[in-house]
């Protein structure tokens, strides 16, 4: 039997070798296992592909499952969901960081966002470095960072913190809000990684008791001042008003009816429940959460001012609300005059 000679790059690698030392090989051999070792020790994924992404619209996301149902994204799906350039490693964290960190530093007025961007940053310093199921170690976040993401970049865009070359982001974070609000980003990362079949039968219903927080939300604005303006003007009411914080105390019953009622089955009850066992009065949607609660409001508010300003009057609104969101089984039982009601 003749020995086969290296060829290639075999063959140069091989000439390297052999220039070597035998104290430096044995260098090498270490640090080989090393890093072997290290690699070994990464939390595995089992489940998800960089060929089977996650798609909202025409923004792909790569996205996994790790052995102890800990969603992610890839660093690079990340910052390409967002429409920012991508980077892997230490660079693509650091642009992820300075961006949240330089809305924080902008945020000089509204200290709930400063506070918010600068923890986000702190969590965007901290890539999750994992195995994927095939191929060697990528960096990732966890996919519920998208949505604490696209809510401080909006946020910055209506204070008006984002540079003109930075709207396109805003504008990639609005499609990807507008995708994953109606069932939460944890559902469709486990569509897009065929984990829904294998997850426990009540995985679902657990991502969905979810919806309401089992402690209060810190608050966040989340009704729109278009809100509150037709509100006025459906009810005959001048508007703004001598008091800019002024609103008619029955307001509060109206928005259970035209929201709360209306965004998923049971909400209402139990977010009067939960407000019940509190010593100190909040505002209902401060109980809702920041993963799947709050995208789902904002969507739902959305569409409800876009019905109030076709409307004629309040009468013709609730006629339409009706129509594209009528009350949950069980739920039209409100404190409502006969006219409100629809």
């Amino acid at each position: 039997m003749t020995d086969e000679k290296p060829i290639g790059k075999a063959k140069g690698a091989a000439a390297r070798s052999a220039k070597l030392s035998p104290e430096r090989r044995k260098e090498i051999a270490k640090r080989a296992v090393a890093a072997k070792a290290e690699i070994a020790s990464l939390p595995k994924a089992t489940h998800g592909s960089s060929d089977h992404p996650l798609r909202i619209g025409d923004v792909e996301l790569a996205c996994y499952v790790l052995d102890d149902e800990t969603r992610l994204l890839s660093q690079r799906g990340l910052q390409r969901g967002i429409g920012m350039s991508t980077g892997g490693g230490a660079a693509g964290e650091q642009r992820l960081a300075s961006f949240a960190l330089s809305i924080s530093e902008k945020s000089l007025k509204n200290r709930d966002l400063a506070a918010r961007s600068t923890a986000l940053s702190e969590r965007l310093k901290t890539p999750i470095r994992f195995r994927p199921p095939f191929g060697p170690p990528v960096f990732g976040y966890e996919a519920t960072l998208l949505a604490d993401l696209c809510d401080v970049i909006l946020e910055a865009r209506s204070e008006g913190l984002l540079q003109k070359q930075q709207e396109h982001i805003a504008a990639q974070a609005e499609l990807l809000v507008r995708g994953f609000a109606r069932v939460g980003i944890i559902a469709l990362v486990d569509e897009a990684t065929g984990y829904q079949k294998d997850r426990a039968r009540d995985a679902l219903a657990k991502v969905l008791e979810a919806f309401v927080a089992k402690e209060l939300q810190p608050y966040v604005k989340a009704f729109p001042a278009d809100y509150y303006e037709q509100m006025f003007r459906l009810r005959g009411l001048k508007y703004p008003p001598d008091n800019p914080r002024f609103r008619p105390q029955y307001f509060g019953v109206l928005t259970n009816d035209i929201v709360y009622s209306r965004v998923a089955p049971g909400l209402l009850e139990e977010l009067k429940k939960q407000a019940a066992k509190d010593e100190k009065k909040a505002h209902l949607h401060r109980r809702l959460t920041q993963e799947i609660g709050h995208p789902k409001l904002r969507e739902h508010l959305a569409s409800v001012v876009t019905a109030m300003k076709l409307s004629s009057d309040y009468q013709d609104f609730i006629s339409k609300l009706n129509r594209l969101h009528p009350r949950f089984e069980g739920q039209a039982s409100l404190d409502l005059e006969d006219a409100d009601k629809g």
